[in-house]
């Protein structure tokens, strides 16, 4: 195979995308940053042209490094749960509200009102940012704008089908799993969760497989096949080949265990979803991650890696200050939709590299809090995937509050990897992809840290 699988990952904020050989290394890759909008307190949204943008300079900047190599299939990657409304020609008609939104919080008494029966097929911890409550919301709220939808996408599927244009609106289980909309038990669209969202259910896409082709997209790498793709954190666990405990840390943080198989659950604290092929897995989320960290950066007037530098100048515990990093909130089990982020524990001697480590350890502390939730009943190493993989201070943090080895793995972009194998599957090249396993880092067994996780625990 001389020609290259493209993956695109879109990310909350930014876009990768890679270009995986036949040996599964990572020839070409580009990366293009991007915000997303507040345009309230506790909104998020984000312009389609914008996601549109960013893989058009990706894939202009990839092309050139392509050496006329030709493309054999684009998969996408992308981030959970949003809601993209568009008109009968796929034009969308608002920006897209992304998961992190918290407008949606009063509409989950809907959710809380369905039959026990239906509520305990969802299986899921109702989460206001997940797409139908805010559905639910748009339809209190901007009916002009549900009424005039023709269909509901997916992030990722909204940004296919802008170089797909009169595809049909499909989606894939993973992402369709996650939306409050699906009965994870029977593994399909739950009529009453819809009619909880108050929609149409003609407005809702088409499941399909994650790796069929849907068309052929003329972009800056030639015309290539397009797949329909999936959602990022089972392309991450893909790409990875995690068999055990993953967790991956970007933005959010995501806490996975796969081979879980699906049961009714009425009140879960953990997530069940779909993988990209026909299995499913766990999942303890955590919205506040890297994102509390660059939040923690821009007070502090630090770059990332002087916040990291000044973190691991300070011995565990961080002087007595901790560190709650629920800036927007959570999801529940570990802390809930009206928590907020803070530093406690402040004295006359507490220094800027104090707040730094309380910072990353406050972090870690609440993926620590998240894994519990999973009852991982092995000692087995946990994987690592995301740019905490890259950080030798936080990933020995994170070894050393789980009490658990961890190895890091080597993927710029775990999701962007997955989708490129994904769209290899589609085309019918099956590739393993090259996998830098980082050394196992083994627990210290750190005392002092175990008293700030009980501080940490007891605010």
């Amino acid at each position: 195979m001389t020609d290259v699988l493209l993956g695109a990952d879109l990310g909350t904020s930014g876009l990768k995308l890679v270009a995986l050989d036949a040996t599964g290394a990572v020839v070409a890759e580009a990366e293009h940053a991007y915000g997303y909008d507040r345009p309230a307190p506790g909104r998020a949204e984000s312009d389609v042209a914008t996601w549109r943008s960013a893989l058009d300079s990706t894939l202009a900047e990839v092309a050139s490094r392509l050496g006329g190599r030709r493309a054999a299939a684009l998969g996408f990657s992308g981030q959970m749960h949003g809601a993209v409304l568009v008109d009968d020609d796929g034009a969308p008609l608002r920006p897209a509200v992304l998961w992190p939104d918290q407008r949606a919080a009063a509409e989950l008494d809907r959710w809380r009102a369905l039959p026990p029966g239906a509520r305990a097929g969802l299986a899921n911890p109702l989460v206001p940012g997940m797409t139908g409550p805010v559905l639910a919301w748009l339809g209190d709220h901007e009916p002009e704008v549900l009424d005039r939808a023709a269909a509901l996408l997916l992030p990722k599927d909204a940004l296919r089908a802008s170089v797909l244009p009169g595809a049909a609106p499909v989606t894939d289980r993973s992402d369709a799993s996650a939306t409050l909309l699906w009965d994870v038990v029977a593994d399909c669209w739950s009529a009453p969760a819809v009619g909880a969202a108050g929609i149409d259910a003609g407005l809702l896409p088409r499941v399909v497989p994650s790796a069929e082709v849907v068309g052929a997209a003329e972009l800056a790498v030639g015309q290539v096949p397009v797949v329909v793709g999936g959602a990022d954190t089972p392309l991450a666990m893909l790409a990875a080949g995690a068999a055990g405990a993953q967790v991956n840390l970007g933005t959010g943080a995501q806490l996975l265990r796969s081979r879980r198989e699906p049961t009714a659950a009425p009140d879960p604290v953990v997530h069940t979803y779909a993988d990209t092929a026909d299995g499913w897995y766990a999942m303890a989320a955590l919205q506040n991650g890297g994102s509390a960290w660059e939040w923690v950066c821009g007070i502090l007037g630090l770059s990332l890696t002087e916040f990291v530098a000044a973190a691991a100048s300070v011995p565990a515990g961080a002087g007595g200050v901790v560190f709650r990093p629920f800036l927007t909130g959570e999801r529940g089990g570990v802390a809930g939709p009206d928590d907020r982020g803070a530093w406690t524990g402040l004295h006359a001697g507490t220094t800027r590299a104090d707040l730094a480590r309380a910072a990353a350890e406050g972090v870690v502390f609440a993926i620590r809090a998240a894994f519990d939730l999973l009852d991982v009943t092995d000692h087995a190493a946990v994987l690592l995937t995301g740019g905490a993989a890259r950080s030798g201070i936080l990933t020995q943090l994170l070894a050393d509050a789980l009490g658990r080895p961890v190895r890091p793995l080597g993927l710029r972009s775990a999701s962007a990897v997955g989708a490129a194998l994904l769209a290899g599957r589609g085309v019918g090249l099956d590739v393993d992809p090259a996998r830098e396993e980082g050394p196992l880092v083994e627990p210290y067994g750190e005392t002092h840290l175990e008293q700030a996780y009980a501080r940490w625990a007891a605010c």
